[in-house]
């Protein structure tokens, strides 16, 4: 969820998640078809390097997660839904100072229209343990947990190809005092015998932070990803590449700077391959 953290001394701008699904390449899910009123998913997964909107949360290293979601099929087109999923993280690369855990709780409405699909809903993302005050720089949100509204559109034009387009809104963007926005359009192609191609590419607004968190201007940026997928049963795994404009200085303004030596900077926005290996249980999936 799903996610960017600001950490760092007086002169850099801190921040996480997403993401939990927060940013997924697919296009949004379309309600399934009602297998009664009750319906529920469960899944995790591990990750070589858990990224939010193309900037690590695990300090360049593996993630684990997991999460469940309770559904309620109003009818075959119309679907509300709730949920919790959590992932390990390392926020900073200092010992004993970035919160071991994200938390987000999501829920919303999710529909279909022939081959239009659509997903409302809300998110916070919220952080747990390992942070102490002082330890990164005075300016560090001891607390980064905040909320965005999303909606993810979808269209299948063909059997093969899906398009989708996805916005999130927050007013208080991980406690900075500031708004931010993120818009994104993807797109997915399946391919035979199970795999499939995704891609997505955002544009993530950041304004100016309060002056508790340095009040400067963070900086807004592009963000893309593009991979290749394969599903066997339960189980996917993902290989994919994901990339910012951001330079190491300007993302030191997002994360705080992970190198002291000369001009601040940070490692955790640079372009990176990542490979995922994910599963997912849903209640059709026992009938």
């Amino acid at each position: 969820m799903k996610k960017i953290v600001l950490v760092g001394a007086i002169a850099a701008v801190l921040s996480s998640s997403a993401v939990f699904a927060a940013d997924l390449a697919a296009p949004a899910p379309a309600a399934p078809a009602a297998v009664g009123p009750w319906d529920f998913a469960v899944g995790g997964g591990v990750t070589s390097n858990y990224l939010f909107r193309g900037i690590s949360q695990s300090n360049n290293r593996p993630s684990v997660n997991a999460s469940g979601e309770l559904r309620y099929n109003v009818n075959s087109d119309w679907q509300i839904y709730g949920g919790l999923a959590g992932s390990s993280i390392k926020l900073t690369n200092q010992d004993n100072s970035s919160p071991g855990l994200e938390l987000d709780v999501f829920g919303g409405l999710r529909a279909t229209f022939g081959n239009f699909s659509a997903d409302i809903g809300a998110i916070a993302y919220t952080y747990h343990g390992g942070v102490h005050p002082g330890v990164i720089g005075p300016i560090f949100p001891t607390n980064p947990t905040y909320f965005e509204g999303y909606a993810k559109l979808a269209y299948k034009v063909t059997d093969w190809l899906t398009i989708g387009a996805n916005g999130f809104y927050s007013p208080n963007f991980l406690d900075f005092g500031t708004a931010g926005t993120y818009v994104a359009g993807t797109a997915k192609i399946t391919l035979p015998h199970d795999f499939a191609l995704s891609g997505e590419f955002g544009h993530q607004t950041l304004g100016r932070a309060d002056l508790l968190h340095g009040g400067l201007k963070l900086p807004s940026y592009n963000y893309w990803n593009a991979g290749l997928s394969y599903t066997y049963k339960l189980a996917t795994l993902d290989l994919r590449y994901h990339g910012t404009d951001l330079s190491k200085f300007r993302c030191n303004l997002i994360t705080g700077p992970t190198n002291f030596v000369g001009a601040p900077s940070s490692k955790y926005c640079g372009s990176t391959f990542v490979a995922s290996l994910s599963f997912a249980l849903e209640s059709k999936d026992l009938k």
